[in-house]
């Protein structure tokens, strides 16, 4: 059993919220030189190189529990649907637009939970739900002036995560972290090639002729993603979900200030007023989770 070491846990899921939006980042870098289908498949290509020989170091086998192949595939492919629609995203939206989008995701997971999982959600779980859709609402509308309906993509990478969590959720009971995403990558990978192989829309115009520059971004957008994931996970080896949750919710400003730094990107003023009331409200759908969570106090005999 791990020890349990909640600063450790928080400085390593602070980590997390810098390598994921800088992730992000390097996808928009590369977005306009590079066809959506092979930053895809870069991603999940260097996370399989990085990740299967730690699976291997750890004396575990990438062989699959009977009966999980078909939830493992599904997963996998939600996670390249998921990915593929953010890398499309921020070809046309600043990155802490797209973000802030995309944290619409803990609402439609609670609703789908209600809906499809028969889990309960009291009204004021409802209610912050819709309080934080009119935030995205807000992000969305002068973003959707600019750009049309591009900017809608966030809310299809919202919906799509989701479904991956809640299909991570079976799946997670019987895989370790790191092995199910070594077999993800490889799941990816086999996918992917024929993809790129048979549809030339998904390879642009790819020739292996990106420069030193180019190679470095593309190699950098796997393993960012990758130590984001694993931050990620050894970030919950130390210190409880209910203590980390409210953290992910700093991508945002960090990807508003790395947003700046690279793109010059800021949101204006109805997508900031967005973004504060869709942070607010997840804040408070997480604050409440934890404390429907708690035992009831003791009562004392007599009382």
């Amino acid at each position: 059993m791990n020890e349990d070491r909640p600063f450790l846990g928080i400085l390593l899921m602070l980590g997390f919220c810098v390598l994921a939006p800088l992730g992000d980042s390097v996808a928009k870098l590369l977005g306009g030189v590079v066809a959506l289908g092979v930053l895809v498949f870069a991603r999940f290509a260097i996370q399989a190189v990085m990740l299967v020989p730690l699976v291997w170091a750890g004396g575990q086998s990438l062989r699959l529990p009977h009966g999980l192949l078909g939830l493992t595939l599904l997963r996998t492919v939600l996670h390249i649907c998921g990915i593929g629609l953010m890398f499309s995203a921020l070809r046309y939206l600043p990155l802490a637009d797209a973000l802030a989008i995309a944290f619409v995701m803990p609402f439609i997971m609670l609703i789908l939970g209600h809906f499809f999982m028969g889990e309960e959600v009291g009204r004021h779980r409802l209610a912050a739900c819709a309080i934080g859709f009119i935030g995205t609402l807000l992000v969305i509308q002068p973003n959707f002036v600019d750009v049309g309906a591009p900017a809608l993509l966030p809310l299809g990478v919202a919906v799509v995560f989701a479904l991956f969590m809640m299909v991570t959720r079976k799946v997670a009971r019987e895989l370790d972290p790191i092995r199910l995403q070594a077999i993800s990558g490889m799941q990816a990978v086999l996918i992917m090639v024929p993809v790129l192989a048979l549809l030339p829309v998904a390879r642009g115009d790819f020739d292996f002729g990106l420069d030193a520059y180019g190679w470095g971004l593309l190699v950098a957008l796997g393993a960012i993603g990758t130590l984001a994931h694993l931050f990620m996970t050894w970030s919950l080896r130390f210190a409880p979900a209910s203590t980390l949750a409210p953290m992910q919710y700093l991508e945002i400003p960090v990807g508003t200030v790395i947003g700046w730094l690279i793109f010059r990107d800021l949101p204006n003023g109805l997508a900031a007023l967005g973004i504060c009331i869709t942070i607010a409200a997840g804040l408070y759908v997480i604050i409440r989770e934890r404390r429907l969570s708690r035992p009831p106090p003791d009562v004392p005999a007599g009382v």
